[in-house]
Formats: C-alpha cells, structure tokens, sequence
C-alpha cells in the first residue's frame, strides 16, 4: 500500500508536456527552543518569534525568499515553518507531505531531543532529501562533535560520519553558516529535478484555513504543479472558492499564482480540512461536477467526536468543553493535548467546537450543560456572547499559548473530578486481655502487629476476619507511661470508646479515611 506522500505526489504530479523546474518547498523541523524560528527570521530578515505568544510558532506559514547564488543568480525557495510544541505533530506531518525538502534544525547545546527523534521519524516516513542544520555553534555551551555522534546513535547518518546526509553548522542569531545552508537547498532541488507545468491548473495542498470576520473563511494554499489565476474555482474535498481574490505570503493581491507558490485565497463556502489536496478549474461547472463525483472525496471527518469511556463498571464522569479557534490546525492540535489530560473516573469530552469568535448561539447551545468549560485560542468573544455567559453564570477562558491552557485545565480536572473516600490501614493489633467495661468504655490489652496505633485514631474490631464494630482510642499507654503513638513490636494498654464488646483474641485495626 503506497504511503501518503506517494500518493499526493501522485496526486499533483504534472504532464510530461511543458515541465519546467520547480523551485524547491523547505520544511523546517526540529525541537522546541532549537532555533527554527530564529532561522527564518534571519533569512527573511523580519522577526517572527516576538510576534508569536510566549515565543512559540503556533500556526504553519509559508514564505518565499530569493537567494542569490555563488554565480549570481537568483533563485527562489519556499519556507514552510512548522510549530515545536509537541501538540503540533499533525501540523508538522502535514508539513513533510507537502515539502520537497526538509531541514532538521538540532542544537549543538542540546543535542538530539524527543521532538527531533519525532520529526526525523516523520521525515523518514516520507522519504523527502532532508539537510541537517546545527545550529547554536555560536553558544559556550556548544559540542558539535557530540551533536553528531548523537545523532549518529539515533541513525541519523551525517557526511563524513558513516553516512550520505549533508549538514551544515550554523548560528541562526548571526548568521553564521546560513549562507551556506541557502546554497546547499538549490543544489538538492537540482539533483532530485523538480518539475512542474504553469499551463495546467493549480494543484497542491492547504496548509491552514480560519474564519476571517470580515472576509469569511480563508484558506493559505501551497501551489505544487500548474498555475491559479483569478476566475478560476478551488476545490478541497466537498468545499468551493471562486477566486475572486488572490494573496501572496506578503497579503499582496496578484492575479496569479503557479508552482511553489503560497497563497490565501478568501470565500469557501465551508472550512476546508487542513492538508488535503485543492484542485482548480477554469469554470465553476467542472468544479461542482468534481465535487458531485464521490470518488474524489475522503470519506471522513476533519473533527471526529470525543466519547467517554467505561473502564471496567466505572463510568467516568464527562466534563463538557466548548472550544473555538483561531484556525483549523491549531484546534486539531488543541484537541490532541486535552486529550492527553485524564483522571481515573473523569474526562474532558468536546460537546462543541469552530473556527472563529464565540458568538451568541455558541452560548445558547451549551446553556443546559453542567459544569461546562468555554475556551477561547487566540480567538475572542462577541459583546452579546459574554453578556449571554454573564447572565447564565458560564465562565469563558481565553487562551494563546497553548502550555498555559493544558495546565489551567488540568487544575479544573482535579477541581471538578469526583471524589472517591478510600480506606488506609495504618496499624494492626492483636488483644491479648480484655479488662474493665464502663459504659461504651472499655480497657483493654494487646501487642502492635503491624504499623501503629496513635492517640484518638479510629478502629475497627475485627473478630475471626469480619468487623463487628468501631471505635475510637480515648487513652492509650506503653509501659504503663502515657504515650500518643505505639509503633509495631511493642505491647500496649488502651482505653476503647464503643459499644462493642472487645474480647481477648480479637484484632483491631486502626485506619483513616482519604479522597482520592
């Protein structure tokens, strides 16, 4: 069965007729805090990371660049940045189907890290020329030597160490190296001879789409073969566009747009799924009999629902989550980490979820619901929605750093999760005499088996295995000295307060009652 990125390129792959070269698609991939950022901030000379909350990329974008050779020449090259957080990982993957080549950035102060070991496993998996960049060379704390034997030990073979992958050691904050890096791309693209043909109609994928207030739904496109000019019609899966407007990376109007190309476009009539392929006609009636063909369409749900579980004869109990944001990469990726956050008899379940502001209906749809929680990411709330929630005491939360949402909502899972009282054994004894009864008072003798027993503890009487009754310790004594705890060994004297009868023989068990 061919893999994925088999597929697509299938998909996208252009006509003997007309090919011409194709400038290269770069993914950029690595671990968190190792610089990705850093790097295409320096080759586009703008900065990215202050724009991004908490320093972290979290959507996917697409630049181009123009890199002037040693001949020279310029030549252009398509960037696609991908998030670090580990939240992303659809985001990254969608990234490697798409690219042509990739650049694993590793930190020569860090070396090889869990994220790094994902994106190569990625990158791997979909069999695309990948550069390695070492980056930090810059930094005290830098070893490139042991950057490269740890990457070796997790058989990432590099040149001149056992094998056939190139690299370059870089410093994405001076600049060191990137020259070099930007030289190495255009070289592999010419040895791997990517084509397309401007005179077919655009293919590719779609790298993000979001709900604009003014503008309805927007969708950023990566051009793979052929050529989009305005009148045309994009179709992704059962979603439509005329392209009435065109953007480039910059949010520059064109009027067309060919291979290796990101563009936006504005005004599908629904939100079209994140890394599926578009296909553009020239009329609006070859797209809609397009649409009309089942055999073009992936039979599934962009936002499957989340369903409670039932381990063993336990039903945990639901917590409702409302979740709108900002684009549809993002929410998939929100939804994977409040995945990950359970308890044993409690889970998060996503009742409702979109792109855009939480609006009024949004509110009126989740007015019934219990306990429920309303987040908001990078998204905010309509005047009339947060008056709605006001006056129906619904608390909505907004977000934009994705960290800082798990942790908050793994607070409101301990919060809200339901109690369970256990029992702890915290010592055994065994009665040995059994002396004077007043009452519901009682004395009587014994030896600590097991544990302790403290002053005020509450027991339990146990006569051949069954409890038969409770009680509290009123005074207890060892070696006729009063004393508030006797630990296990030691023989004891005590006063019982209960309405059992304790007899010689008997065992008593002191314990305490925790919710867990």
């Amino acid at each position: 069965m061919e893999n994925k990125k088999e597929k697509q390129n299938n998909l996208s792959q252009p006509s003997a007729v007309d090919l011409r070269a194709r400038s290269p698609i770069v993914v950029v991939m690595g671990h968190i805090d190792h610089g990705k950022s850093t790097l295409l901030d320096y080759i586009r000379k703008t900065n990215v990371v202050d724009k991004e909350a908490g320093g972290i990329t979290q959507n996917i974008s697409a630049y181009e660049v123009l890199h002037k050779s040693g001949d020279g020449v310029e030549k252009k090259i398509t960037f696609l940045d991908t998030p670090g957080h580990e939240a992303f990982s659809k985001m990254r993957e969608r990234g490697t189907q798409t690219a042509d080549i990739a650049i694993l950035v590793v930190s020569a102060e860090d070396g090889v890290k869990p994220q790094t070991k994902e994106a190569w496993k990625i990158i791997s998996e979909n069999k695309i020329p990948v550069i390695v960049a070492i980056n930090k060379i810059d930094k005290s704390d830098a070893n490139i030597e042991k950057t490269k034997t740890e990457l070796a030990e997790n058989e990432i073979y590099l040149e001149n160490y056992g094998g056939k992958i190139p690299y370059v050691e870089i410093s994405a904050k001076t600049g060191t190296g990137v020259d070099d890096l930007l030289s190495l791309i255009p070289l592999i693209a010419e040895m791997e001879g990517f084509k397309g043909n401007p005179e077919e109609t655009a293919s590719g994928f779609v790298l993000e789409a979001h709900l604009d207030s003014k503008r309805g739904i927007v969708a950023t496109l990566i051009i793979k073969n052929g050529s989009l000019t305005k009148g045309m019609t994009v179709v992704v899966l059962d979603a439509i566009c005329s392209t009435r407007i065109i953007e480039n990376y910059k949010g520059e109007a064109v009027d067309s747009a060919t291979f290796s190309s990101p563009i936006r476009i504005f005004g599908f009539n629904k939100i079209p799924k994140v890394g599926s392929e578009f296909m553009a006609f020239k009329n609006k009636k070859d797209a809609e009999e397009y649409i009309e063909n089942e055999d073009n369409l992936e039979h599934s749900e962009a936002l499957p629902p989340l369903r409670g579980k039932v381990s063993g004869e336990e039903i945990k109990k639901i917590i409702p989550i409302l979740l709108k944001a900002d684009v549809a990469g993002t929410l998939e990726a929100i939804e994977k980490e409040i995945n990950k956050i359970t308890a044993q008899n409690a889970e998060f379940k996503i009742v409702g979820r979109g792109i855009g502001p939480i609006c009024e209906s949004d509110i009126k749809n989740i007015s019934d619901s219990t306990n429920i929680i309303v987040i908001g990411f990078n998204v905010k709330g309509d005047k009339s929605a947060i008056e709605m929630a006001q006056n129906r005491e619904i608390k909505i939360s907004f977000f934009d750093i994705i960290y800082k949402m798990t942790e908050w909502l793994t607070e409101q899972m301990e919060k809200l999760r339901p109690r369970v009282e256990t029992i702890e054994t915290t010592g055994r004894a065994k009665i040995i005499r059994a002396f004077s009864r007043t009452k519901e008072r009682q004395i009587v003798g014994g030896k600590v088996l097991e544990g302790k027993l403290a002053q005020s503890g509450t027991i339990k009487i146990m006569r051949r295995e069954f409890e038969i009754g409770r009680g509290k310790i009123v005074n207890l004594e060892k070696t006729k000295v009063k004393t508030s705890i006797v630990e296990e060994g030691n023989e004891f004297g005590m006063m019982v307060e209960s309405k059992i009868e304790i007899v010689a023989g008997d065992v008593i068990e002191s314990f305490n009652v925790v919710q867990k």
